[in-house]
């Protein structure tokens, strides 16, 4: 028998130790491994976001303002638990500088009569965004509601300022026409440059209403998915709502590729995300409405025309954007020569050129009158008198002529660039840029964010501020969510009858998870003696046409502030529903957890 010797064992005892001493030192470098990766793959999902729940951050939020929003309730006798508080969004049209006002006038008369605190979101399109981003640079905006108010009758920014700021912009990589756009609304009609970034008031407390801002991606708005194609943008988060696919917001803009970011990048301002929600002169179905008579012929008006004529538009917008920011009489004469050099320009008759050309001969045709029309705007600049004035004029035409030319609009860095998700469109997916545009040209409400389980809305309250036909914002939206498969109450088509001289407010009852909307024409039957008179406000106010004055303004202001005073009792009618249906879905949920309790102790 053989007996192992001391030494044998020793060494054997010592293999052993030196053994497990690699293979827990192989597990270790293993373990950090493995938790590198994870700590990669973790930060990568929080970086991008996929969910069809509310983030933290503004679950947070609503948490904090329904504790505002149950003080409102019981101050109005309504009886009322913080688990029973229902959700109520505000949901401002679109409309341009109407649209911005009107919501200004809304707001101020919900805050007078005690119902502005009962609301928990304020969603915006398009114009109504301009004026939230005016109202959200005061962090106590809803509790003073006077001085928003008098911001509307502002002294307004030269242009010099604007100027300032656009040359700063020049320099960045996704220059477009969008920041022309922007700072000049900015400047010329809500008459103030807000250089804060929305995230900014991700810290805020709740003393407003969450603020929800809508948008559209281009591409895939013409060519792409309905999934691809809403956008939101809130404080805390910004993303495509149906995908449920999300960036902090403060780093949209910033360089991704397959979920991992590669260059963090400034977030925008105000400025410039005032341009990319309220730019609907971005889209060439926008053209219609300015085809001068001799070019409106059936046959004539093709895709040519249709470039030809959206630099005319945007060139004579943006003339009447810049007046609003001087003050100088000579200045605006020069000015208003220049618009009448446009006019005159494209509404020459050139109709016998057009005649017998082949579709290659007429666009080279419509292409040279667009240069033509550029090259008016650099004579007239260039024969300007020496001083301030034609010097701002020059930078200006520098930097906004060749934009025109390229028509590149919401230029933004795609975060889903090579993400790796089967829900992610092609229009996305593969490239390294999107194009964020006015959400008003799909839907002028934005209805699509607040639709469904995740903010889980019970009342929607709808000023309707837009021009086109009355309920359409509503049918859209009926149609956009039987797509997806939404909620969405039902419209009694006896209703859209009244589309051209409509009454001052309609509620459209929900069931089960369907909101309750109530939906409230800015004109009206209480504010227009008929349907003539209906058909001249709008005229009068229509949403493409210089910025408008104090009167108008007033006007407007006026009339929203006497739509809410007109309807408070409809109104508190309305909350109260909401406030029973809230407690009736809570004890049908406590109901469900009570019966699921018994099945699994069954």
């Amino acid at each position: 028998m053989l007996v192992p010797q001391p030494n044998m064992l020793a060494g054997k005892a010592s293999l052993s130790i030196s053994f497990i001493f690699l293979c827990l030192g192989a597990s270790r470098t293993l373990t950090i491994a493995v938790d590198n990766m994870e700590g990669k793959e973790a930060a990568s999902e929080k970086l991008i976001r996929q969910s069809q729940s509310l983030c933290a951050g503004e679950q947070d939020y609503v948490n904090r303002r329904k504790r505002v929003v149950l003080e409102s309730l019981n101050s109005l006798e309504m009886n009322c638990t913080q688990d029973s508080v229902p959700h109520i969004a505000l949901l401002a049209s679109g409309g341009g500088q109407r649209a911005a006002v009107a919501l200004v006038g809304s707001v101020y008369q919900m805050e007078k009569e005690g119902l502005l605190d009962t609301v928990l979101y304020l969603g915006g399109v398009s114009g109504s965004t301009w004026s939230m981003a005016s109202l959200y640079s005061d962090p106590e905006w809803s509790t003073n509601m006077d001085r928003t108010l008098s911001r509307l009758s502002g002294p307004g920014v030269d242009l010099e300022k604007a100027l300032a700021w656009l040359t700063e912009r020049a320099k960045e990589e996704d220059f477009s026409l969008t920041d022309i756009w922007g700072v000049l609304t900015s400047a010329g009609i809500m008459k103030q440059m807000d250089l804060r970034r929305l995230s900014d008031e991700a810290s805020r407390n709740a003393t407003n209403p969450y603020p929800v801002y809508s948008a559209i991606e281009k591409h895939c708005y013409s060519n792409g998915p309905i999934e691809g194609k809403w956008f939101e943008v809130s404080p805390h988060e910004a993303g495509f709502t149906e995908m449920g696919l999300f960036v902090q917001t403060s780093l949209l803009g910033s360089k991704f590729e397959n979920g991992e970011l590669l260059e963090k990048k400034p977030e925008m301002d105000m400025v410039k995300l005032q341009g990319v929600l309220g730019c609907a002169l971005a889209h060439e179905e926008i053209i219609a409405d300015f085809i001068p008579p001799w070019l409106n012929v059936p046959g004539l008006v093709d895709h040519a025309a249709e470039q030809y004529l959206r630099v005319y538009n945007l060139l004579a917008k943006l003339v009447d954007l810049t007046k609003s920011t001087i003050q100088d009489p000579a200045a605006l004469s020069d000015l208003d020569n220049l618009q009448k050099i446009l006019k005159d320009k494209v509404n020459q008759n050139e109709s016998t050129l057009l005649e017998s050309k082949s579709p290659e001969e007429r666009r080279s045709l419509f292409q040279q009158w667009s240069l033509e029309l550029v090259s008016e705007v650099q004579t007239w600049s260039q024969s300007l008198a020496e001083g301030p004035f034609k010097t701002h004029i020059s930078l200006l035409t520098k930097q906004v002529l060749p934009l025109i030319m390229k028509w590149e609009w919401g230029t933004t860095t795609n975060f889903l660039y090579q993400y790796q998700d089967s829900t992610v469109p092609p229009c996305l997916h593969s490239k390294d840029k999107f194009h964020l545009v006015d959400a008003g040209l799909l839907i002028n409400v934005a209805y699509p964010s607040f639709l469904g389980d995740k903010r889980d809305i019970d009342l929607i309250i709808a000023p309707e501020y837009s021009a086109g036909n009355m309920f359409e914002t509503l049918t859209l939206a009926r149609d956009y969510a039987a797509e997806l498969k939404r909620p969405f109450p039902e419209i009694d088509n006896q209703v859209l009858e009244d589309r051209d001289w409509p009454k001052d407010c309609y509620v459209f009852e929900g069931k089960g998870k369907e909101p309750t909307i109530i939906y409230m024409p800015l004109f009206n039957r209480q504010n227009c003696e008929d349907a003539e008179e209906f058909k001249a406000k709008m005229e009068e106010f229509s949403t493409f046409q210089r910025p408008f004055n104090q009167e108008k303004i007033n006007v407007l202001v006026e009339t929203a502030k006497a739509n809410i005073r007109n309807n408070k009792e409809t109104l508190l009618r309305e909350i109260n529903k909401a406030v029973l249906r809230r407690q009736n879905k809570r004890k049908s949920m406590q109901h469900q957890i009570s019966e699921s309790s018994v099945f699994d102790l069954v």
